[in-house]
């Protein structure tokens, strides 16, 4: 029986997010009662599919914030309240839809059992009995609608993100800091390119390299949100120790897309990492126009990543290294699933500071980082 597929699922689940992702495992809620259960059904006038109920005997739901449980879709796992509240605001947005709108968009007979958070997109089951697809699984799309097809059951995409949780394909499961987080990178695509090709001479049409602006400008604190615990680390850790790490986090970058095989670009790599005079910043040194014409091939090549790099690279010679080491992790976050390890391990491994919170940012005191926005609201709400 599947409900018992979801037992075992769950059983492999827990038994890894306890080993490897605990504060993730901290977030699932304690099982549903039968009462709470039964009175969602009639709320809602729909019989849940056993599946669903097995696994909300399992955990009712997971506890928002970054540590929250998540699909491989990064759908908050929801409770029986949630799952009643988030149904029937959709079955109120397709109350408003013609019938032919209906049929694809939000159906009477499906509940929502995952949410996105930031938009009301979300993995949802279907309830409508008697039917083929009845406790299939599919996922609600704001613009589009509901699509079916990821599972014929809730015990079988349980057991799915069970292998994913103990395999290697990707999606990936990382386990980082206590919890749990899903990865995709995408594959670079190091092999085009001659290490020993020609650049071109100053008077050829490149298009001008984006130069960064003053180093000694402060970093808005919005390009570290995304860094979350790693962006806090970033902004209180010193100067050089973040010029560093930046320096070391190139030399990565430049390796994984291939912009290392360059002359130029291994020679500034060198010059930053014995901390030596790095080549003159403008568009016509021999490094500044390998960047440009790797920029022009990456364009033709259809290659993001390299071209990224060798935008980034302007930044790490001759920029901030806070924004360096932002616009490096950025990129890095599409290539490889250990970065954040091994950007922790950059920086020297460090402890890892709490999840930042406006507070956070409010009573930070670094010139190289720009958290005005967040002092001044403090101030002003008399925190």
């Amino acid at each position: 029986m599947t409900t018992d597929l979801v037992q075992t699922s769950w059983d492999r689940i827990d038994r890894w997010l306890r080993e490897y992702a605990p504060r993730t495992f901290a977030s699932l809620v304690l099982p549903a009662t039968d009462e709470e259960i039964r009175a969602a059904e009639a709320e809602l006038d729909l019989t849940f599919p056993p599946d669903l109920v097995a696994s909300l005997r399992r955990h009712n739901g997971a506890l928002g914030g970054v540590e929250a449980f998540q699909f491989t879709t990064h759908d908050r796992l929801l409770g029986v309240r949630e799952i009643v509240e988030a149904t029937r605001g959709l079955r109120g947005i397709a109350a408003d839809l013609d019938e032919e709108e209906r049929e694809y968009y939000w159906h009477q007979g499906y509940l929502k059992i995952g949410s996105y958070g930031v938009t009301s997109d979300g993995l949802s089951i279907d309830c409508r009995a008697g039917r083929g697809s009845h406790g299939a699984i599919g996922r609600f799309f704001d613009e589009t609608g509901t699509d079916f097809g990821r599972a014929d059951s809730l015990g079988a995409y349980v057991a799915k993100l069970a292998d994913q949780l103990e395999g290697d394909k990707n999606p990936r499961a990382v386990a980082f800091n206590g919890r749990l987080i899903w990865e995709s990178p995408s594959a670079a695509s190091p092999e085009w390119g001659s290490p020993d090709g020609p650049i071109p001479g100053p008077e050829a049409q490149l298009p001008p390299l984006a130069l960064p602006g003053d180093p000694a400008e402060p970093l808005m604190v919005g390009y570290l949100l995304g860094l979350q615990e790693l962006g806090a680390l970033v902004a209180t850790l010193p100067r050089e120790r973040v010029a560093e790490a930046a320096h070391k986090q190139m030399r990565r970058l430049a390796v994984e897309t291939g912009l290392a095989k360059y002359t130029e670009v291994g020679t500034a790599l060198e010059a930053l990492e014995r901390g030596e005079a790095v080549p003159p910043r403008g568009q016509s040194g021999p490094l500044s126009l390998r960047l440009r014409h790797v920029i022009v091939q990456a364009g033709t090549q259809r290659d993001d990543l390299r071209r990224w790099a060798a935008e980034t690279m302007a930044h790490a010679v001759w920029g901030s290294p806070h924004q360096a080491l932002y616009k490096i992790a950025t990129t890095r976050s599409r290539l490889s699933f250990d970065w954040r390890a091994e950007l922790l391990a950059d920086l020297g491994n460090p402890p890892i500071p709490p999840m930042p919170d406006d507070h956070f940012w409010a009573v930070l005191r670094n010139p190289a980082i720009d958290a005005s926005y967040y002092a001044n609201r403090y101030a002003r709400d008399g925190g």
